[in-house]
């Protein structure tokens, strides 16, 4: 079973070259292996989203390259992002506001519950619309650089990229209304203690270890990284008694897969690591 043979509608996967087509020029797809790095390209506007670079992120975990098994979201410069490039606010009255706001979510969502496991490299800046993108991934890489801030409260705004929904089940609802409301801004050790980010590497350490994780994941059954992208997050927001028969089925469709089963055998016979603690 290969992640990326065909997209949804059952057409085959792109190359890398035809999706680097679809692309904006504030998007870059780097390859390594059965691993992608697609990299925020505008660096002189510490990496804020306009409105090409959104729809360019839903277009590729849309349609990925064939063979990618997992991702590295990455950035050029000294920061991840910045948040909302203030240029894009221009004159919306509130159903166009709205429409903007549900853009972003749907971008967001195909990179949450997409196909493909993507690990965050963060760094600098990762205030406002960064927070939400950064938020939509599935581990967050940080280096010693970089810093958290909502600061639409004292810009007269509200989020509208998904961070009232991610980024309380990050860090709880009170935290984020302190940022909103004060202005706060967390840093890099902070954020690690309050789950902004898993790992918390050396100065420039970030890419390496996402790629080190990266690899890994990529490493896994497909059919158990489907259950943690897809099924997982359904759990969690279930009722307990729809949780557990919704775990139970998706461990039988597990564990009666063929490659479960050589993976076990693996192990059985001696062939496979044991985990060992640090």
């Amino acid at each position: 079973m290969s992640q990326a043979a065909e997209t949804p509608q059952g057409l085959p996967a792109p190359s890398d070259d035809q999706v680097r087509a679809l692309l904006p020029p504030s998007l870059q797809v780097e390859r390594h292996g059965e691993v992608a790095v697609l990299r925020l390209t505008r660096a002189a506007k510490r990496n804020a989203l306009n409105d090409p670079t959104v729809l360019g992120i839903e277009t590729f975990f849309s349609t990925p390259p064939a063979g990618v098994k997992a991702v590295v979201l990455d950035a050029e410069g000294d920061h991840f992002c910045a948040g909302l490039d203030l240029s894009e606010l221009t004159e919306r009255d509130a159903f166009e506001g709205l429409e903007h706001s549900m853009m972003w979510h749907r971008a967001f969502a195909r990179l949450e519950r997409g196909r493909l496991p993507v690990v965050a490299v963060l760094k600098g800046a990762v205030i406002g619309g960064g927070l939400e993108l950064a938020s939509a991934a599935h581990i967050r890489v940080a280096e010693p650089s970089a810093f958290y801030a909502l600061p639409e409260g004292q810009r007269g705004l509200f989020v509208g990229g998904g961070a009232s929904v991610r980024v309380p089940r990050l860090i709880g609802v009170h935290r984020m209304a302190d940022m909103m409301l004060t202005g706060r801004v967390v840093g890099a050790d902070e954020g690690q203690a309050l789950g902004l980010s898993h790992y918390l590497t050396g100065p420039g350490g970030g890419l390496a270890k996402a790629l080190e994780l990266a690899r890994a994941i990529a490493a896994n059954s497909p059919v158990t990284n489907f259950a943690v992208l897809q099924a997982l997050p359904r759990i969690a927001e279930a009722n307990p008694a729809e949780g557990y028969l919704m775990e139970s089925l998706m461990a039988a469709v597990a564990t009666g897969s063929t490659e479960a089963k050589e993976r076990m055998q693996a192990f059985l016979q001696g062939r496979a690591g044991k985990v060992q603690g640090r």
